[in-house]
């Protein structure tokens, strides 16, 4: 039986392409090659390559999402998508693949557009009976003055960029003043759309959610303690500065909630392959409230997902070879 081609695309266009550099080493070591004939296509600003082994830059044909070595043409059953931030994690890629009837690992283009805006989803979410942080959306040139946004939510809050993820951008307000202005023009510089949401106390909990064999997956609970007032960049990917248990050391009551709001959340925005969210859990009110939707999880060594995985018994192996067997299906 011939072996399947897979092209996985890593790079894209915004400052996560980092990340996503870091992630496809992870996800290069561990895909099944007794399986799979993979291609690594390196999404950038300055075009989609392939590198072959002996380091010819080709590039692909975006007509059919093609490459051509040696004279032969090479085409894709399916695509791994390893690109946070834009244009793979935002659905751009997704209505491409769609138009060209490729499978891929992520969530479709609606999804991913969606939960890439943290603000609708957010919406989304509250409307199908998920808790969620009160919060105020600005959009770039029609945001008035920051006085105005003071009067209409509690602090502290989180000023962040309504779109992308790695946390860049975001800053903590503990009270009205000039710094609400100064982290509001913080987050502009990262996105012309600003969410500023009410701080919700309590211990912060991340979790991976996949469907392999069309049963929803959740996957051993992360507790993420940061270093830093809050789980920003540094926290995110300086050893050190913030410690994550997986398994999470939590009552099982509480674990029981953060399960099935995550499988909830899953089902409500019809994900696919692998999501990670993220929940506070406030104690007072015992409930967990939903921060955001990761739709292309990070898959370095740092990262979460990789962790729960091991913590689920599974390896790296197993579990790209699933999501990308589950593609398939759609």
């Amino acid at each position: 039986m011939s072996k399947k081609k897979i092209a996985f695309v890593t790079g894209g266009y915004s400052g996560e392409s980092v990340i996503s550099y870091k992630s496809a080493v992870t996800i290069e070591n561990n895909l099944d090659t007794e399986k799979y004939d993979v291609y690594k296509i390196d999404i950038h600003a300055t075009g989609w390559w392939f590198e072959s082994e002996e380091g010819e830059e080709i590039a692909v044909d975006k007509n059919d999402f093609s490459i051509s070595i040696k004279g032969d043409k090479v085409t894709f059953d399916a695509v791994l998508i390893g690109i946070h931030g834009t244009p793979g994690e935002d659905g751009k890629l997704q209505g491409y693949f769609d138009l060209l009837k490729i499978p891929y690992t992520s969530c479709n283009a609606a999804t991913s557009a969606l939960t890439f805006n943290k603000r609708y989803t957010v919406a989304v979410a509250a409307f199908g009976g998920i808790n969620v942080a009160k919060s105020v959306h600005l959009i770039k040139n029609s945001f008035i003055n920051a006085d105005e946004i003071a009067g209409q939510l509690t602090f502290p809050v989180f000023i962040k960029p309504n779109n992308g993820g790695s946390s860049i951008g975001m800053s903590k307000v503990n009270e009205p003043s000039e710094e609400l202005g100064l982290a509001i023009e913080k987050a502009f510089k990262e996105d012309d759309q600003v969410l500023i949401e009410e701080f919700i106390q309590g211990r912060e909990f991340t979790i991976g959610v996949f469907k392999t064999n069309g049963k929803i997956i959740t996957m051993p609970i992360t507790e993420v303690i940061s270093k830093k007032d809050f789980f920003d960049y540094e926290a995110k990917y300086v050893k050190g500065m913030s410690e994550e248990i997986t398994p999470a050391q939590v009552d099982d009551s509480i674990a029981e909630k953060i399960r099935t709001n995550a499988a909830k959340i899953y089902e409500l925005l019809n994900c696919r392959g692998v999501v990670r969210i993220d929940f506070i859990y406030n104690e007072a009110k015992e409930q967990p409230y939903m921060l955001e939707v990761n739709t292309v999880p990070g898959q370095s060594e740092a990262s979460i997902v990789p962790q729960q995985v091991k913590a689920m018994g599974w390896t790296l192996k197993e579990f790209y070879s699933a999501l990308l067997e589950e593609c398939f299906n759609y």
